[in-house]
């Protein structure tokens, strides 16, 4: 099955970029997500209606990931997180996009997915030093995504 062009004025990653953009190539896209506790939460969207990662074609999914492991690489480098977590749910639209989170032990729910209860206590103080930090990583991002531009 191959990708189809995204026109679908039902569908929100149609319609809208989905987050804040940080950088945006032919095929793909990298967005910080807004989600409260979790800065340093980026999402990698393929533009094109792709539900599934096997509706891609092997120089696509090559790209996708090459993209994925960069953001990843990058976020490491500059934010030192305890982990990183990559998921591809994509339950609600039909884009394929892979989730790439910093997670640090000082998190509300580390060491669970961000998707199940609180372990503690968010740590503002703690969230608002790494939102400061995210210009510069997201500079980073661009420079590191520019092959893919």
């Amino acid at each position: 099955m191959n990708a189809q062009t995204c026109h679908d004025p039902a569908c929100a990653l149609c319609t809208t970029v989905g987050g804040a953009l940080v950088w945006q190539g032919a095929r793909l896209r990298v967005i910080r997500a807004d989600e409260p506790g979790f800065a340093a939460f980026y999402r990698v969207v393929w533009t094109d209606h792709a539900s599934e990662f096997s509706d891609l074609s092997a120089p696509e999914s090559v790209l996708c990931m090459q993209v994925v492991t960069a953001v990843e690489r990058v976020l490491r480098e500059q934010l030192a997180p305890t982990k990183i977590n990559l998921a591809a749910l994509g339950n609600m639209v039909p884009h394929l996009h892979w989730h790439v989170i910093a997670r640090f032990d000082w998190d509300s729910h580390f060491p669970a997915p961000i998707w199940a209860p609180a372990q503690r206590e968010r740590v503002l103080a703690q969230e608002t030093a790494l939102a400061a930090r995210l210009p510069e990583v997201e500079a980073r991002l661009v420079a590191a995504l520019q092959p893919w531009s």
